[in-house]
């Protein structure tokens, strides 16, 4: 499997307008549903508000790796997100977070 079978161009964003932890996650699974058969974005966010429950995500140095399992889909599947400005996404460093791969 290479990069681009789970991460293809459509589902990278730059320079988003999310606002908050919600909106990012948001619109981190209406990328992760682009071209990805069986999968709405409320799925996909259900996956990660699931998972980002269990902890935050945030990795610190303005890095989150939000992500969660979807039961019916068989391979995995990736979105990129760069915010337009750092948001609180209670990273375990407390700083902002602008860069999301999910």
């Amino acid at each position: 499997m290479q990069l681009a079978d789970i991460l293809p161009a459509p589902r990278v964003a730059i320079d988003v307008a999310a606002l908050s932890k919600k909106a990012a996650l948001e619109e981190l699974a209406r990328l992760a549903a682009i071209e990805t058969p069986n999968l709405t974005p409320a799925q996909a966010f259900d996956g990660l508000i699931a998972r980002e429950r269990l902890g935050s995500t945030g990795l610190g140095n303005g890095i989150a790796i939000p992500h969660g399992r979807i039961a019916h889909l068989q391979a995995m599947q990736g979105a990129f997100m760069r915010t337009a400005t750092p948001i609180d996404f209670d990273a375990v460093d407390g700083e902002p977070v602008d860069l999301f791969f999910a």
